[in-house]
């Protein structure tokens, strides 16, 4: 699996990206993540930062935050 999301249960953020995936028939893993920012090391290392969603499809170099520009990537480029 290239597209990696990384995301938290619950998250509405994270629903609109999940969304956007699903109904472009998009296969994805998902990377649950811990509430507590502290504990989010994973996205740390992959993005930089502890916020999710995060966005990884490693097949073409892509890594991104923000759920309003990976929706754009989705419907852009996937």
């Amino acid at each position: 699996m290239s597209i990696t999301l990384y995301s938290l249960d619950g998250c509405p953020y994270c629903e609109k990206v999940h969304d956007a995936l699903d109904e472009k028939g998009v296969e994805y893993e998902t990377e649950w993540v811990q509430a507590l920012h502290s504990k989010r090391n994973e996205v740390k290392r992959v993005s930089g930062q502890r916020g999710v969603p995060v966005l990884v499809n490693e097949s073409r170099g892509v890594t991104m935050a923000e759920s309003e520009k990976i929706v754009e990537y989705v419907e852009a480029s996937l």
